[in-house]
């Protein structure tokens, strides 16, 4: 695995840390064997397609970082709203941040949630699409997670000029959605889910404690947050956000546990 002397040009420009060609790999050799116990679930976040940049995570506590990434954003998302903008993109950083530690902690095998021991790993757009975790953390995942949590929604609510409590519950369902998907992977989903109600109690406010619901057969994400996706030009509610009514909502999960 080689070095390229800057990270891609679709990252924001300014001060630019060396990023590391990660094609094809799932970061250290504990995650390698995570990625490899999750089977196709790895691609929710451990695994780097060709073409990716990299950069520390540590960057995405930085509001002016973050605001320039919201810029470079705003052309293909066709909203000029920094509210929206920092919304769709903590939706998806959020759920990949997140994932080497919560992969880890779904299998048994410890990967840090420290910012300073995470790559975050974005395709052009920019796209967020995986984290790297280096080392296993400082053993108490809870606090970890928490001091990465405040930075990174403090920043990005900075950038957005939004309040942060919408933030926290993005990260509460980012830790629902990969916790469950990961429990699935793994033909355990009770196990995954009573992990994330368990890790988020420890967290500790502003962070809600997820809830599931089991329907048609199928357990998802009771969702705190929305994700905005209705607010860019073309886009629609989720089929469970928290907007819809009940009923409604109800309906479109019975359809989706179908296909389950």
């Amino acid at each position: 695995m080689g070095s390229l002397p800057t990270v891609s040009p679709y990252l924001p420009v300014g001060p630019r840390p060396r990023a590391r060609e990660t094609a094809g790999v799932a970061g250290s050799g504990a995650q390698q064997r995570v990625a490899a116990r999750l089977g196709p679930a790895a691609a929710l976040g451990l695994l780097v397609p060709p073409g990716a940049g990299a950069v520390p995570a540590v960057r995405l506590a930085d509001p002016a970082w973050t605001a320039a990434v919201l810029e470079q954003r705003a052309p293909r998302r066709r909203t000029a709203s920094p509210r929206v903008l920092a919304t769709t993109w903590w939706y998806s950083a959020s759920t990949v941040l997140l994932a080497p530690p919560l992969a880890g902690l779904a299998t048994g095998t410890p990967l840090s949630g420290r910012l300073a021991d995470l790559t975050f790993v974005v395709l052009p757009g920019p796209a967020p699409v995986a984290a790297l975790a280096d080392g296993p953390g400082a053993g108490d995942l809870a606090a970890d997670l928490r001091d990465s949590l405040t930075a990174v929604v403090a920043a990005v609510a900075a950038a957005g000029r939004m309040r942060e409590r919408p933030l926290w519950a993005i990260a509460t369902d980012s830790i629902a959605n990969q916790l469950l998907a990961f429990g699935r992977a793994l033909g355990d989903p009770d196990a995954a889910t009573a992990q994330a109600v368990r890790l988020a109690a420890a967290i500790g406010g502003p962070l809600p404690v997820p809830r599931f619901e089991d329907v048609g057969g199928a357990r998802f994400t009771r969702r705190a947050s929305c994700c905005f996706a209705d607010r860019l030009p073309g886009g629609a509610l989720c089929t469970s956000c928290p907007r819809r009514p009940p009923v409604e909502r109800r309906a479109l999960l019975e359809r989706a546990a179908r296909g389950w």
